[in-house]
């Protein structure tokens, strides 16, 4: 236990000290996962929000669909993408491959789903007399999809921040289609994997008190904003 304990210890030194090779690792992280999760977002709440709210034909198809791909394994998903964007793919020419942009398509398409299917949820749970009622008062199309999204906007903010929390966390994109390059598109995980096989655990263990730290950050936000709420 005292390696634990000592390895704890560096690595708060080190977080506190605020190491410029931590920086770099945590922003690349932040940078990656934020962009993946906000244009994740931008589709997956209008789609989800049309699949709950509209009359899709093989609506509980598509939502079984959605569901389904919530298992999908990421390294199943950076194989996917990897096929397009390696030298020999489609997308070859575009250099894609171990930039931070093929991390964020590969992210993009991990959480797609997770936003859709809990957006269809948080829709789902609101209660039908809204509906009714905003058209009672003469609400227009647009004017309902506002009140019924008013309603269902803690259930979405849910949505994007475990759609955040599953890409920060994420290593098997990041690692097929990143490359782990130092400086560039290294993150907290694939950095912490590659600490850990070189046996070095203090740089480790700092990046997953940041990990833990920006985790407990957003829920704690997320928890007061309800709580004004009264939610």
């Amino acid at each position: 236990m005292s390696f634990f304990f000592d390895s704890f210890a560096a690595a708060c030194r080190l977080a506190w000290s605020l190491d410029p090779e931590l920086l770099t690792i945590v922003r690349v992280s932040l940078a990656v996962s934020c962009l993946a999760t906000v244009l994740a977002s931008l589709v997956g709440i209008p789609a989800g929000f049309a699949i709950a709210h509209g009359r899709l034909p093989g609506k509980r198809a598509v939502i079984t669909l959605l569901n389904t791909l919530l298992a999908l394994p990421t390294v199943v998903i950076g194989l996917f993408v990897y096929v397009f964007i390696s030298r020999r793919g489609v997308f070859g020419p575009l250099d894609l491959l171990y930039t931070q942009k093929a991390m964020i398509i590969g992210q993009f398409l991990l959480v797609l789903p997770l936003v859709t299917a809990l957006t269809i949820a948080a829709i789902s749970r609101v209660d039908a007399r809204y509906r009714m009622t905003a058209r009672t008062l003469g609400a227009n199309d647009w004017q309902t999809a506002l009140v019924v999204l008013r309603e269902a906007r803690f259930g979405i903010a849910a949505a994007v921040i475990s759609s955040f929390g599953r890409v920060i966390s994420e290593i098997g994109i990041s690692m097929m289609l990143g490359g782990n390059i130092k400086g560039f598109t290294r993150t907290m995980t694939t950095a912490m994997a590659l600490e850990y096989d070189k046996g070095s655990f203090t740089l480790a263990v700092a990046l997953g008190l940041v990990l833990m730290a920006i985790s407990l950050g957003m829920n704690v936000l997320f928890n007061l904003a309800q709580g004004r709420s009264g939610r």
